[in-house]
């Protein structure tokens, strides 16, 4: 919006070509979704504890997390909208990369709200039923690959590029291509709301996450940078960078309320729609491979669970204490705060690792 606004003054003071530098645009978004969620934050908080729309916590788990009763949920709705907001203020709005990454954070974080919204205000226990939960999930993403196939401006933004390597770009076809997008995006999307356990323990990655694939997301947009970082070059992918910069302000702004001991826990609605984000930006800029690297973390949950389940049919005994593995660090003894520290600290690591690869080729 104020981008097209900047356009049209531009011709009446040059001062205002400086909005169509997608670096500054990226900066001001940041900022905006920041203030809009530090603002609205507090006003969503006294909502929710008014409603007493607040978190069930389970007596299976660890006893430290009793004090969480109550505490008020489906704060990710802060999130989006501070994203929602922002983008529409700062971003391209003829991008059509821009439309499928608000569209389908959108989708998700609507699916999470009906989940939230029948376990916390209905009183349906079980919530949104797995079946239908996934069958919403998976017709957004399928959906969006499509639509991905159809707007795709040349080969290699279908192509599957293998990190390390210069050349090699594995052709996925449009069938191929739609179920690597259906897996990333949804499963990039459960992974987030498994994280999403403790105190600031999935926002924080998911803002580091983001910041590194809106790198990725300009310098595949830039001709020069993706010839000379050996990346695929996908024309208009660029502007991916201001949706992930409101990414990082938003979820830095539900940060300051959910930091340890939080006074508002993200929910479906925030879970899943950021995963979800998070899945297409990858699959837009073509690093799904990265993805799965620097989003370690969410797949070291996500595997936990799995191991678990499967451990405990097959064998009738668990791997660990509790699943996911968060859990089972605090049944070990660790301290809430110190396994999501220490959980951070791994996420920066992976990321600069997945950052590595842009010249590692």
């Amino acid at each position: 919006m104020l981008y097209r606004l900047a356009e049209w003054l531009l011709p009446h003071s040059s001062l205002v070509r400086l909005f169509s530098y997608l670096t500054l645009r990226s900066i001001l978004a940041a900022m905006t979704a920041l203030l809009i969620a530090l603002v609205v934050g507090p006003v969503m908080i006294r909502t929710l504890r008014a409603k007493q729309i607040g978190q069930n916590v389970r007596e299976l788990g660890p006893q430290s997390h009793l004090v969480k009763q109550g505490t008020p949920t489906m704060g990710g709705a802060l999130i989006l909208f501070s994203m929602i907001i922002s983008t529409l203020l700062w971003a391209d709005l003829s991008n059509s990369y821009v439309w499928i990454l608000v569209l389908v954070t959108a989708a998700f974080g609507f699916i999470g709200f009906l989940d939230d919204y029948l376990k916390l205000v209905v009183g349906n226990s079980k919530g949104l039923p797995a079946r239908y939960k996934y069958l919403l999930q998976s017709i957004v993403a399928v959906v969006t690959g499509l639509f991905l196939l159809w707007v795709a401006p040349n080969v290699a933004a279908t192509a599957l590029h293998v990190p390390f390597f210069k050349e090699i770009a594995i052709p996925l076809g449009s069938a191929g291509f739609c179920v690597l997008t259906y897996f990333v995006i949804v499963g990039s999307s459960n992974a987030v709301n498994l994280t999403d356990g403790l105190d600031g323990l999935a926002i924080m990655p998911a803002v580091m996450v983001a910041g590194a694939l809106g790198i990725f997301a300009y310098a595949s947009g830039n001709l020069i940078f993706a010839n000379y970082l050996f990346i695929p070059h996908v024309p208009g992918v660029g502007e991916a960078l201001i949706f992930c910069a409101t990414l990082m302000g938003a979820g830095l702004g539900f940060l300051w309320f959910n930091t340890y001991p939080a006074e508002v826990f993200m929910g479906d609605v925030g879970a899943l729609a950021l995963g979800a984000a998070l899945g297409t930006v990858a699959v837009i800029v073509r690093q799904e491979a990265v993805l799965f690297v620097m989003g370690g973390v969410f797949v070291l949950e996500t595997v936990s669970v799995i191991l678990q389940v499967a451990s405990f049919k097959l064998t009738g005994k668990r791997i660990f204490k509790m699943a996911p593995i968060h859990h089972h660090f605090e049944l070990k003894g660790w301290t809430e705060p110190k396994v999501i520290v220490r959980f951070w600290i791994i996420t920066v690591i992976l990321v600069l690792a997945g950052l590595a690869t842009l010249k590692v080729r």
